[in-house]
């Protein structure tokens, strides 16, 4: 599953690179770079086997519209939004989360960008026992267990993206690509 879903991103991202490139050079912000990503991911993903999944952005809720929560590795409850997840929004208990990308640009400081990726590794974890609610038909207490976590790093200066992918609780790749 990882693999496909690497390549749904990877085809996403080419589109959005090949086509929206003065967007980028625009300066707008990062919501708006986002949105548009998503769309790409969406158009993908519709004729996949993951139809069935949502691409939302700037999503935060769970189950019964309790804002989104994580456990970071100091074992403390946080909230999250992420900038764009793909998701079954509560549909499919065995496999709720896929894809979350946080997205930055280049000029944000390095303890902003360093909290998205704190964000992405915390959302690394897989499932326990103790973020699962009282039931175990039940989605989990706190959002855990996503099969691609991205970061995701414009620079519009010198006109490239940087992509780093999170697995069990560490960076697992990293690369340019330019546009």
């Amino acid at each position: 599953m990882y693999i496909k879903l690497k390549e749904i991103f990877q085809k996403s991202n080419e589109k959005f690179l090949e086509n929206e490139t003065s967007l980028i050079l625009s300066w707008v912000s990062e919501r708006s770079l986002c949105w548009k990503l998503s769309l790409y991911i969406t158009d993908i993903i519709r004729n996949s086997e993951f139809s069935n999944y949502h691409v939302d952005t700037e999503y935060n809720r769970n189950y019964w519209w309790n804002i989104k929560t994580i456990i970071n590795s100091e074992e403390k409850v946080l909230n999250i939004t992420c900038d764009i997840i793909i998701h079954s929004r509560w549909e499919n208990i065995n496999q709720d989360n896929l894809i979350a990308i946080e997205m930055k640009k280049s000029t944000w400081r390095e303890d902003e960008k360093q909290k998205d990726r704190d964000r992405l590794i915390a959302l690394t974890k897989e499932l326990n026992d103790w973020v699962w609610t009282y039931w175990w038909w039940d989605f989990p207490k706190h959002v855990c267990w996503y099969i691609l976590w991205i970061y995701y790093e414009v620079n519009i200066e010198k006109k490239e993206i940087l992509i780093e992918e999170y697995r069990k609780w560490k960076l697992f790749d990293n690369y340019i690509i330019n546009f």
